[in-house]
């Protein structure tokens, strides 16, 4: 049903060098596709990576709880709970590093899959002018040491806080474009806060954007409705640690009922500019890469054919 629980998603402890931190998938336990969610939870001191820099992936960390530092090539900066923090591809090199009392992240971000071809007999990869030669070993085994510099007064404008960023508020909700305010290019997150009985938003399923959910609070349903006329939702139950995964292209569309208690959630999604949204309850389609809305008349396939 794409629906994982972070206390039962895999563990694994990542320590090479100066790099050090436990790991979880939570994308691929809840079924993603090309999308990714990884939990990172440090120590107090931990770093869990080099800095690096992508070439094609925005990626967007959220922080869950504890405090720390985040590098943006040679400068530092403090980060806290409810931060979004964007790391754009092709800018800074980043990293980040857990404060005295640990740090707990979600790093969202599509996964890169490198068009290349590896001759594993000869240990080389083909490239545009020639070959490179694939060595043994790990690539952070020749990662110099670290020396990480005193964090700056002020942040850049690519880190804001949930408490910092104006919410929409329709309803019951309060949505608030988080990515956005940093500054996303290519994807996008926003936190969700829902009054009891409220639904998230309009049910809807997307042809080419996929979604990731995490409940950070209270909890409720997700309810799923499967295509066809009159389809009526199946809801499955959700709480905090919730990590739901909606893959593009199913024709179920998907919506969060809070419970009781209400209900916070994280949406993290691809921002596909060919993307196709369909409403089934109004029957609207959301041209998003143009920005359009219509409303069409939904037909049964053969509805008019004249067959010989």
């Amino acid at each position: 049903m794409g629906i994982a629980h972070w206390d039962e998603v895999e563990k694994g402890r990542e320590e090479r060098g100066q790099m050090a931190g436990t790991w979880s998938s939570l994308g691929t336990a809840a079924g993603s596709w090309r999308a990714g969610a990884s939990r990172i939870e440090l120590a107090p001191g931990e770093q869990p990576t080099p800095p690096h820099v992508h070439g094609d992936s925005e990626e967007i960390f959220y922080v869950l709880g504890g405090s720390g530092l985040t590098l943006l090539d040679d400068k530092a900066y403090e980060i806290r709970a409810g931060d979004c923090i964007v790391y754009k591809n092709f800018h800074e090199a980043h990293t980040i590093r857990a404060g005295d009392d640990g740090l707990d992240v979600i790093a969202f971000g599509p996964r890169e899959y490198l068009g290349s071809g590896e001759l594993p007999r000869g240990r080389t990869m083909w490239s545009i002018t020639g070959f490179i030669e694939v060595q043994k070993g790990h690539p952070w085994d020749r990662e110099p040491r670290l020396e990480w510099p005193a964090p700056e007064a002020e942040r850049p404008a690519t880190i804001v806080n949930v408490q910092d960023v104006e919410p929409q508020v329709r309803g019951g909700r309060r949505r608030r474009d988080l990515a956005g305010a940093a500054g996303s290019r290519w994807t996008g997150l926003k936190h969700i806060e829902m009054d009891a009985g409220t639904l998230s938003g309009p049910p809807h399923v997307h042809s080419a954007e996929e979604e990731i959910f995490v409940v950070l609070e209270g909890g409720g349903t997700l309810e799923l409705t499967p295509p066809g006329l009159g389809a009526e939702p199946e809801a499955q139950p959700v709480r905090r640690g919730s990590v739901v995964a909606r893959p593009p292209g199913t024709g179920v569309a998907h919506a969060f009922r809070a419970g009781e208690s209400g209900m916070a959630l994280i949406a993290w999604g691809s921002r596909e500019p060919n993307d196709i949204c369909w409403y089934p309850r109004s029957r609207k389609i959301y041209w998003t890469g143009v920005d359009v809305v219509g409303r069409i008349e939904q037909l049964d396939y053969w509805d008019g054919e004249e067959l010989e």
